[in-house]
């Protein structure tokens, strides 16, 4: 043993933990319960753990008690414990849990705390609950034992930018034999905690279905349990209500906010297994983690395994709750989980009944639906790339903006066809605003044909492969050629103006390109454009615009040249085919052609200054 090990060590804190303290230290919450739920979490997470490293290694239990929570409140000396037998900690544990925040976007995640009025759903979801211990307490102490391991070590911290590190005394060391205990010394204005019914209160509202015993233990009197610790998802639906679901599904998902759906079945046959999932009706801040993991536990036999078993496809990563096996080994590893093909059949099959039990509220409970894919809409899209099998659910699913209304599915889509009309027509853009006055809408607009206007940054991913919705074809009007001649108009007005003049499409198209040399793949005339002078069109056999957009930002891909269109009946066209070729005002009017063009997609013209000047030039010219 080194001096080190023995001697009193004070450590800082990482840099995110001193600003996520100084957050909690200075109360910027209204409601200050959510400590005891979070600690109590915590030691029911170290009983699991406990649980699943005994079943390789019985000794770990060895013949202590059975694994239980203890809540023991002391109003003479003002201290709050909280204590498990769990797993518990060794020294460098102790620093690592204690001490830093290990976990992916930290920063994000303490930015956000600071812009939230009220962090309380976001403490939980990212897992630096044992922190929120701050608010109440100006003083806490963990003493731990790990198990099966002789050592006793303490951690103690005011809160500050460090804590300190040391052997447990004899004294504390007794206390110990396996496990974890907190001590918290409480703030005068947080006294009210020592009151039993203030515990019991907090632990009915927030841990009653933590699957091990909580025991309060008062100052005078016997310790009795106060949660009903039972496995909620293993009882029958008919004993349950809507508030025991409500409770179960924040204690599980550390949540605050009320479920939209919940799905509670038991699967019975080759497999038998029970499962109780939850769709949230507000987004985690999270939810877009490039790991893009989700948030099911995994138990078998009631015994927690893992949250990282992936349950669920990456698409349904918000989906929060349990599934418990009958089946699977208890002495499973992480590693064994990925290549089980029991737990292959179960995913399966929960994904299935997910997706059917969304397609069942969105006809019968439109309300909730539309929560949930106002939260969660852009990545459910996720799966219309990824999973081919449910496809055309998800595109029944799915609610778009378009340029008829909100939330329009495309079985309404279809139903409101214009005569003639075959395919479902949709723009892929980065914002709504912006496609709702993109020229490439116009050829559809003067037929009243609706379009899907979207400006997810996933849907120019799944728009990019052949895509069909009951036998009829999605179709980019960015992208490809576009005719819809057999489809009549609505505005007599545009019926008229093919008898204005147009300009000669052979000299007109000779000239641009001669202007703009290597800028453009090609020009052609265009039939999306009836005011407009011109718009960018990708070829149809390569990735949209928008596509190749997002993957240059991610430096994943090169631009390619695009198309130009351009409109033969706008003067501006006409302009050019009047001026003498390769005169100034061609290349002039040529180049702001292809620039206009670049600005409404949201696009800097290639050179700004060259851009300025040539438009002042031509203003000019105009003012004569």
């Amino acid at each position: 043993m080194t001096t080190s090990d023995t001697a009193v060590h004070t450590q800082p804190f990482q840099a995110e933990v001193s600003e996520l303290l100084h957050l909690m230290v200075h109360s910027v919450y209204s409601e200050t319960d959510i400590f005891l739920r979070e600690l109590v979490s915590n030691a029911s997470d170290a009983c699991d753990k406990l649980r699943y490293e005994a079943i390789a290694n019985p000794a770990l239990l060895g013949e202590g008690d059975a694994l239980k929570i203890r809540i023991i409140p002391n109003k003479t000396a003002g201290t709050l414990t909280i204590a498990d037998n769990g797993i518990g900690m060794e020294r460098q544990e102790l620093i690592d849990h204690l001490g830093t925040i290990a976990r992916s976007g930290t920063k994000a995640f303490v930015s956000k705390l600071k812009e939230a009025k009220d962090g309380l759903g976001l403490i939980g979801q990212f897992g630096v609950g044992f922190y929120s211990a701050f608010m109440v307490a100006d003083r806490i102490v963990v003493v731990s034992r790990r198990a099966g391991e002789s050592d006793v070590w303490t951690w103690t911290s005011s809160g500050g930018s460090g804590f300190e590190i040391a052997r447990a005394s004899d004294e504390e060391a007794s206390r110990i034999a396996r496990g974890t205990e907190i001590v918290l010394h409480l703030k005068e204005d947080a006294k009210k905690y020592l009151e039993t019914y203030e515990i019991e209160r907090i632990v009915g509202a927030y841990s009653d279905n933590i699957l091990f015993p909580i025991e309060l233990v008062p100052e005078e009197g016997e310790p009795r349990q106060i949660n009903s610790a039972s496995a909620l998802w293993q009882r029958s639906k008919s004993e349950l209500t809507a508030e025991d679901y409500k409770k179960a599904y924040q204690q599980i998902a550390s949540a605050f906010d009320d479920p939209a759906m919940t799905l509670h079945y038991r699967a019975e046959g080759r497999y038998s297994y029970a499962v109780l999932l939850f769709a949230p009706s507000a987004k985690p801040f999270d939810l877009f983690e490039p790991n893009r993991k989700g948030r099911v536990k995994l138990y078998v036999r009631r015994v927690f395994i893992t949250d990282d078993a992936d349950l669920l496809p990456g698409y349904l990563r918000f989906i929060r709750g349990v599934v418990d096996s009958e089946d699977l080994p208890l002495n499973i590893s992480r590693e064994m989980l990925q290549n089980n093909p029991q737990l292959a059949q179960i995913r399966k099959a929960v994904a299935t009944r997910v997706v059917s039990e969304l397609e069942s509220l969105a006809d019968k409970d439109a309300e909730n639906f539309a929560k949930i894919w106002d939260a969660f809409g852009a990545v459910l899209k996720e799966g219309i790339y990824e999973d081919f099998e449910r496809r055309e659910k998800l595109l029944a699913l799915s609610r778009f903006t378009t340029t008829t209304g909100e939330k329009r599915a495309l079985k309404q889509v279809v139903a409101d066809f214009k005569p003639n009309q075959t395919e479902i027509y949709y723009l892929v853009g980065d914002s709504i605003e912006r496609l709702k006055s993109n020229p490439r809408l116009e050829a559809a607009t003067a037929r009243g044909i609706e379009v899907l206007l979207l400006s997810d940054p996933v849907d120019a991913f799944w728009t990019s492969m052949p895509t069909e919705f009951e036998g009829k074809p999605l179709k980019s009007l960015s992208q490809g050629d576009l005719n819809l001649d057999l489809i009549p108009r609505v505005d007599d007005k545009d019926e008229a103006k093919k008898d204005e003049p147009v300009a000669d499409e052979a000299a007109t198209i000779a000239v641009i390109k001669a202007a703009l040399g290597e800028r453009v793949s090609d020009v052609k005339a265009s039939t999306r454009l009836t005011s407009s002078a011109s718009c960018l069109v990708a070829d149809s056999q390569g990735p949209s615009r928008e596509l190749e957009r997002i993957l240059s930002q991610q430096n994943r891909g090169m631009r390619t040249k695009p198309v130009l269109e351009i409109n033969l009946r706008h003067p501006m066209v006409a302009a050019i085919t009047r001026a003498q070729a390769g005169s100034n005002a061609v290349d002039d009017l040529s180049l702001l052609l292809l620039e206009q063009a670049q600005i409404l997609d949201g696009e800097l013209p290639e050179d700004p200054a060259a851009f300025a000047a040539r438009l002042n030039r031509l203003v000019l010219q105009g003012l004569g």
